[in-house]
């Protein structure tokens, strides 16, 4: 439901410190690892600031997009970890954490009124619900809107893609950071991806034991590994698409059961602010049924992807070799 107020004229786009190299197009299997993470995060910056502008119009979309593209970026810092763990990484983190922070409530806000619109059958009954969710998303949108446009905000862009392109982790003399460096993408990604499923698929067989926050952490477990095997489309070969898919399947269909029960946590949280103005606003998102149902999904999912194959270093595109 699209409630957008109106953005500052004064609004300076952020732009991205100056590319310092130029990089190859795509990924590849035997590409040297600080190629393939400035690649990576370059791809998830810029969509980040494409989606600026719509965001601080009020698009909904725009937000969950920009949302998506911010948690793509945090998921690759992740991913190439330690290779990136230097002195300017938490700052960078933390500012990213903050952004997403600011993203997050209005994200939250838009759902959970998608939520009452959808599930009302009288729009009379429902249309003071309606004003006070939409006067609290207005007001969390002027606070976006403002942070979109702050000074933090653009240093937080020049600060980011500077430390992307010349950090100080791309110029460590240490043997094991060149070693990490130079790291093949392939031998990394194997790793990496191996280890996140094991932890991920261990987790999960908890999953109708776990309450409400380990239930969110077992979900951004599950979003990293999702966001990774993304982010890593151009390496597989068209003979392990195939595989991709299915474990991308099973993953997403989890993530989407797992996103939803989020969601009625979150709107239950944020009804609750609304109490002494609605006193039942919280109610629409309890339903027992409905969490029950979503559980069942995500554990089939999870027991799918249990079954399936693992990723193979055959799966990936043999073209290149490691780079010096």
């Amino acid at each position: 439901m699209t409630r957008p107020t109106g953005s500052s004229k004064a609004t300076a786009r952020a732009k991205p410190a100056a590319s310092r190299n130029t990089l190859p197009g795509r990924l590849s299997a035997g590409m040297a690892c600080d190629t393939a993470f400035r690649i990576i995060a370059r791809r998830h910056l810029a969509a980040v600031l494409a989606q600026h502008e719509g965001t601080c119009r009020g698009d909904p979309e725009a937000l969950h997009q920009i949302r998506i593209a911010l948690t793509h970026l945090r998921t690759a810092i992740r991913f190439f970890s330690p290779m990136v763990d230097d002195a300017l990484r938490p700052k960078v983190w933390a500012e990213l954490k903050w952004l997403n922070s600011q993203l997050g409530m209005v994200r939250d806000l838009d759902v959970a009124i998608e939520r009452v619109v959808a599930e009302t059958g009288d729009e009379l009954a429902v249309i003071a619900e309606l004003q006070h969710w939409d006067e609290k998303r207005a007001e969390s949108h002027r606070l976006l809107a403002r942070a979109l446009q702050s000074a933090r905000y653009r240093r937080l862009v020049e600060q980011t893609s500077s430390w992307i392109e010349s950090g100080p982790w791309s110029t460590r003399r240490s043997k094991e950071a060149i070693r990490l460096r130079r790291c093949p993408l392939a031998d990394h990604a194997m790793a990496q991806l191996t280890e996140w499923e094991k932890t991920l698929l261990r987790k999960a067989k908890k999953l109708r034991k776990l309450d409400v926050e380990k239930r969110h952490k077992l979900r951004i477990l599950n979003k990293r590994l999702t966001y990774s095997i993304e982010s890593l489309q151009d390496l597989f070969a068209d003979e392990s698409l195939t595989k991709q898919k299915s474990i991308l399947k099973q993953l997403r269909r989890a993530q989407k059961s797992l996103g939803q029960l989020n969601d009625d946590a979150r709107g239950q949280t944020l009804a609750a602010s609304l109490n002494e103005a609605l006193p039942e606003a919280g109610i629409r998102f309890l339903d027992r049924k409905r969490e029950n149902k979503l559980l069942r999904t995500a554990s089939t999912a999870y027991r799918k992807l249990d079954k399936s194959k693992p990723f193979r270093s055959s799966d990936l595109t043999p073209d290149s070799e490691p780079e010096d």
